[in-house]
């Protein structure tokens, strides 16, 4: 509930939000951004599963390698999170995510080996 009532509490639109919340299949959303939640849950849901055209489908809709980089990232840090907490039982201190923005948006942005696609 924590990560939706951030989702509200930052959207423009916060009906949506909500829809994204519980189905963002039934959501309207634009082709990118539903293909990037597609690709965050077969991430979450089927890791082993993924292939090199799933990332391929990301570019053909318009990601930049920045953002399908993200995508990644912000996935796998959210499911680490959500699985250390999960399995110690505890709750994350108040400002965590505010502090995973933060360097996903600043440090992390300045690591090189985080930001060169290996092809």
């Amino acid at each position: 509930m924590a990560h939706g009532g951030f989702l509200r509490q930052h959207s423009d639109d916060p009906a949506l939000a909500s829809h994204i919340m519980h189905d963002y299949t039934k959501a309207d959303l634009d082709p990118a951004t539903r293909g990037m939640l597609d690709f965050a849950a077969k991430l979450t849901l089927r890791p082993a599963s993924m292939q090199q055209a799933d990332v391929q489908e990301l570019s053909n809709l318009g990601l930049s390698d920045e953002q399908i980089l993200s995508t990644v990232l912000i996935t796998c840090l959210f499911n680490f999170m959500t699985r250390l907490a999960d399995g110690l039982g505890v709750e994350l201190p108040e400002g965590r995510q505010e502090n995973i923005e933060r360097w996903l948006s600043g440090p992390a942005r300045q690591q090189e080996w985080l930001m060169t696609a290996k092809g």
